[in-house]
């Protein structure tokens, strides 16, 4: 009988919402310890402590210097770079939250780091988990629409305010923040590279923002396939839920229509202030969490690489060079 290792993680900021949903997969796990966590921000911290009863690190290199295997980063964009390159000299795998980082110079040095040091990079698109994307993948790659032609998607969701809206800390508004999610996923269907990007973008919704909160995004890749994509924070305060993640992909022998939240109850009670949306859908969190473990597990290559962060970043900051220069871009 054989028994599997337990992996030791430590989680790299909770600026991110998404280190909840991870932290509480982690704790599902009974092949995985929690050796604690570190954050710049000492009332966040504070708050983290008092939840979960994690050790807090009081600094970066104490925690890195400790016996772990890996690290989840879930800190503001701008900072991911530089705890990707502390986490890969320390010898430490990392699943860093999206986008990968905030220019391309600083993803590339990220992909580079952990692969001179022999660590894995995992980008947390959770996406690819989510049940209709999961099937959509097979159906495209069986052949059944046969070739695509065009896709058309959408990552509406609600305005995050916080330092989401500060651009020296998240390096762009709605375009960079929800293009990322459906431009992976559009990558992963079509296998070819986006060689144009022609976009626009504004302020429309808040007109108190520093960044755009509206967005249209169109590419071309390589293969010839056309896609668009509107990544804006339209999603109001009363919308069910935070946003949307839809994608019609049009073949030479038929058309797939995702609806990823789409297995959902609808609440209306007196005790909420508006409908809610109750999902009881497969977990995409859950998938990415144990696509990361079992890689480390196993010494396999992660699923969702660097690389794969890198081509879907890139295009959401071509995007906002387009908006920028009110003309397409070239990749």
């Amino acid at each position: 009988m054989t028994t599997t290792r337990s992996i030791s993680v430590g989680l790299l900021s909770f600026a991110h919402g998404h280190a909840h949903s991870y932290t509480g997969e982690l704790l599902r796990r009974s092949d995985v310890t929690i050796a604690g966590f570190w954050d710049d921000n000492q009332d966040r911290a504070n708050a983290i402590a008092a939840q979960y009863g994690f050790r807090h690190y009081e600094s970066l290199q104490e925690l890195l210097a400790a016996s772990i295997d890996a690290v989840i980063i879930c800190s503001e964009n701008a900072k991911h770079a530089d705890l990707t390159l502390a986490a890969a000299t320390a010898k430490k795998h990392v699943m860093c939250e999206k986008p990968l980082g905030i220019s391309v110079e600083e993803m590339e040095l990220m992909i580079q780091a952990c692969a001179v040091n022999g660590v894995q990079l995992m980008t947390a698109f959770p996406c690819r988990y989510i049940p209709a994307v999961v099937e959509a993948k097979k159906s495209i790659d069986r052949g059944d629409i046969g070739e695509i032609v065009a896709i058309k998607g959408t990552n509406r969701g609600s305005m995050p305010g916080d330092w989401f809206v500060v651009p020296s800390a998240s390096g762009g508004g709605a375009v960079l923040d929800h293009t990322v999610h459906v431009m992976d996923l559009m990558n992963w269907f079509v296998q070819s590279d986006v060689v144009d990007v022609y976009a626009e973008a504004a302020t429309l919704f808040h007109p108190e923002l520093e960044v755009e909160d509206a967005g249209m995004v169109h590419v071309r890749f390589g293969n010839g396939v056309i896609a668009s994509l509107d990544p804006s924070w339209s999603r109001s305060r009363s919308f069910p839920t935070w946003g949307d993640v839809t994608m019609e992909i049009i073949g030479t022998k038929g058309v797939i229509s995702i609806d990823s939240f789409a297995q959902k109850n609808d609440l209306y009670s007196n005790k909420e202030s508006k409908a809610q949306w109750l999902y009881w859908g497969d977990d995409m969190d859950a998938g990415l969490v144990d696509a990361f473990i079992s890689a480390i597990h196993s010494g396999s290559a992660v699923p969702i690489t660097g690389e794969d962060g890198l081509k879907s970043a890139r295009v959401a900051l071509a995007a906002l060079e387009s908006a920028r220069l009110e003309a397409p871009v070239k990749l």
